[in-house]
């Protein structure tokens, strides 16, 4: 009776495995074009031929050009290097941030967590997007303060995570040790709190980095974000949109799918990585 019972678990332990290798072979795939764009691609991301605009998949062009005669393919392979490399920046400035937040709410008490957590509630009143275009409406559009203005947004976020898993880390016995010893509280932090608090907080942003990644894709859709001629893939859907109106969908289908297999890729991976780093497996 309880054989039937366990069967469909170890059948989903084993499909979620396979789902997150397939779905990490992919992103392995993405990391590598990205880095050796400049030697795979077929042509400049910016090599415009209007004689060639518009056209659809062929020996030429693997996946058609856009308006501009661009290679789509060159593009895409171009682009990965900023729709990868900003959502790890972003990450991190909010990771430095949100970590030193929470772990001094949760190491202090009282009135220091009271306070951190009225900001980190104040700035959960915002919708993170709609915080981060009140930022770029101030201090102008670009790539370089959409990573910044998200950065905040995503603060408050690891702040209240990071928290909930330092609290319970604080209550730890070696942490009483270490105060016995007449070890000072910041030093017990950094040396020892936070870095036991590593892999819980890796995975979480993990997690986060496909939200990141569309986020960012959203702004520079919206004309807040990456500029220009770059090839940003959330500019690519915007610039590729009038093409739609003409018949030709590889202009805002290539980049959307890329778009969305590398989050889908993202959510997989950083829900198994999640799983593993919080259990310490």
């Amino acid at each position: 009776m309880t054989a039937p019972a366990l069967a469909p678990v170890g059948g989903t332990r084993s499909r979620g495995s396979l789902g997150a290798r397939v779905a990490g072979g992919f992103l392995v795939l993405v990391v590598l074009a990205a880095v050796l764009a400049p030697l795979i691609a077929p042509y400049a991301p910016d090599a415009i031929d209007l004689s060639a605009s518009l056209v659809g998949t062929s020996g030429d062009h693997l996946l058609g050009t856009d308006s501009s005669g661009q290679d789509l393919l060159s593009r895409v392979l171009h682009g990965a290097r900023t729709s990868l490399i900003a959502p790890v920046l972003l990450l991190a400035i909010a990771a430095l941030l949100g970590v030193t937040l929470g772990t001094l709410a949760a190491w202090r008490g009282g009135w220091v967590d009271t306070l951190v957590s009225r900001i980190t509630d104040v700035m959960y009143a915002f919708p993170g997007l709609l915080f981060t275009v009140l930022i770029i409406a101030v201090f102008g559009a670009g790539m370089t303060t959409s990573v910044l203005a998200l950065g905040l947004a995503y603060t408050p976020t690891v702040a209240k995570y990071t928290r909930s898993v330092a609290l319970a880390e604080r209550r730890k016995p070696y942490i009483d040790a270490y105060r016995v010893q007449g070890m000072g509280g910041a030093r017990i932090c950094a040396l020892h709190l936070v870095p036991n608090l590593g892999r819980s907080i890796v995975g979480y942003l993990v997690v986060l980095f496909g939200e990141a990644l569309m986020s960012l894709a959203t702004l520079s859709y919206l004309g807040f974000g990456a500029q220009p001629p770059s090839s940003d893939w959330g500019l690519m859907v915007q610039e590729g949109q009038a093409a739609v109106v003409q018949g030709a969908l590889l202009p805002a289908l290539v980049p959307g799918l890329a778009i969305a297999l590398v989050v889908v890729s993202f959510n997989v991976v950083g829900v198994r990585a999640a799983d593993r780093l919080g259990s310490g497996r």
